[in-house]
């Protein structure tokens, strides 16, 4: 046992407090007792007492008819369905059908080679895919088309004009849809040479002639307004008459109107990047998962691929460099030569080579971004980048927020000198970090589809679906924010 010193210390002398005395802490609560503010301080506090206990019995015994509350079990989880339109609502302009359906009627002349009509049809799906017999699971390949990668116009004015939050009453709606062909209708003058900048911006500038004399137009100035643009930016920035494409993104009235393109320009607010169309279109949420099932448990024989053709007319054409690299490493790489037009719209060969490779090299195309990107992920293979602006710049809504989590980025100028191989970068990636990239694309793919029903698969979101989403909450933060200019 501790043992009592027998006299405390002198510090603990000094820090404890005196003693009061007896008699006088008698009388001092005797006053107190006596004093009418203390009658009165005790009444209220025992009536908040009782009040208190009232309240937790009534309380306790309500709870007792109650069942025991509902835990879900480990990992399970119940979500809220979202309200139907929380976002907002799409009134789709009824344009003069000059600037849409008779463009599309006039498919025989819409390029100075060959009829587009083929390419157009099916709702801008294309022509069904054959020779991929034994490519892809029989019961999927109804579900593929010989899809142009220049045809979003056509599929987002199908999927709007049947979409549950299109309204017809322009009062309720929150966002405005302009189904304007300017894609198909630019592209017939883009190569010919006797075209001038008059042809090639005559449809623009009649839809917006069209356009300003709109009421909603006019009382918003275009900020709630948007549409899509069937080709890359670059094909509707010209500067000067003598120059390539229209200037469309250039006239006055289309500044604050939000733009939907295949390439955007990344400093542009008001473009933005959506996916290339692939050949891929799923007719049911079955589809989807069985297509991620496929890729997923495919044997890949080859660590890394290529589908391209050389540019002859660049200089030091890097397109040549990775045909050149991937045609001396037989082993890892497997290369499809698409000089001439062997691969236009995809080929049963492109995708059984995307099918067969852990990576896929991309770099830019005629423009900084190609429709290959899309149909390598969507086999399941992980696209190799050497130029930033091929993806991570432009498809923000689409992709993962991470790069490294889905891709590899390799710089161009070291392969060029020869202070990086290729083959030794994409070899040093571990089986399980292979793994891991190749699930990230695989679950990332319904982002990058466009389903075939025009209402829509049954819960999974498609590319459009994303699109108009995330289009209606632009347009909800433009009003919070309070920026617009006029």
């Amino acid at each position: 046992m501790l043992s009592i010193p027998a006299q405390p210390s002198p510090e603990l002398q000094q820090k404890r407090p005196k003693s009061p005395d007896p008699l006088n802490l008698l009388t001092s609560l005797k006053q107190l007792i006596h004093h009418p503010r203390t009658w009165l301080l005790m009444a209220i506090l025992s009536l908040q007492v009782i009040l208190l206990f009232t309240l937790t019995t009534r309380s306790f015994s309500s709870r007792q008819d109650l069942s025991p509350p509902y835990t879900p079990l480990s990992g399970s989880t119940t979500p809220q369905p979202e309200p139907e339109c929380s976002s907002g609502r799409v009134f789709v302009y009824d344009l003069p059908k000059s600037l849409n359906l008779e463009i599309l009627q006039n498919c025989d002349n819409l390029n100075p080679w060959s009829s587009r009509c083929d390419a157009l049809a099916n709702d801008g799906f294309g022509q069904p895919a054959t020779g991929i017999a034994g490519v892809v699971p029989e019961s999927l390949a109804p579900a593929w088309y010989w899809t142009d990668q220049f045809v979003t116009e056509v599929i987002f004015h199908n999927r709007i004009m049947h979409h549950k939050c299109r309204v017809h009453d322009p009062e309720n709606a929150t966002a405005f849809y302009i189904p304007f062909y300017v894609g198909l209708a630019v592209g017939k003058y883009l190569w010919s040479n006797s075209s001038t900048a008059q042809d090639r911006d005559f449809h623009c500038e009649t839809m917006l002639s069209w356009l300003q004399t709109q009421p909603y137009y006019r009382r918003s100035d275009g900020w709630d307004h948007f549409l899509t643009m069937g080709r890359i930016s670059w094909d509707f920035r010209r500067s000067r008459d003598p120059d390539w494409g229209s200037s469309c993104i250039y006239k006055p009235g289309m500044r604050n109107i939000t733009r939907l393109l295949i390439e955007r320009n990344p400093w542009d607010y008001f473009d933005v990047g959506v996916p290339y169309p692939t050949g891929f279109h799923p007719r049911t949420d079955a589809d989807v998962t069985d297509w991620q099932s496929f890729v997923r448990s495919r044997n890949r024989s080859k660590l890394f691929c290529f589908a391209g053709a050389k540019r002859s007319l660049i200089r030091n054409d890097f397109r040549g460099v990775l045909l050149s690299q991937c045609q001396s490493e037989p082993e890892s790489c497997r290369v499809v030569d698409c000089g001439g037009s062997r691969c236009s719209n995809g080929t049963s060969l492109i995708l059984e080579t995307f099918l067969d490779s852990d990576f896929c090299l991309q770099p830019r195309g005629d423009s900084f971004t190609r429709r290959s990107i899309f149909d390598c992920m969507v086999a399941g293979s992980i696209p190799v980048f050497f130029w930033k602006r091929t993806a991570y710049f432009q498809y923000e809504w689409f992709l993962p927020g991470e790069p490294e989590s889905y891709s590899v980025f390799i710089d161009r100028n070291s392969v060029k000198n020869g202070t990086a191989s290729i083959k030794n970068v994409l070899a040093g990636y571990s089986r399980e970090e292979v793994r891991k990239m190749r699930e990230k694309v695989i679950d990332y793919i319904p982002n990058f589809l466009y389903a075939k029903p025009q209402e829509g698969l049954e819960t999974v979101k498609d590319a459009f679906d994303i699109a108009l989403e995330r289009v209606l909450r632009r347009f909800e933060e433009h009003g919070e924010w309070g920026f617009k200019w006029q």
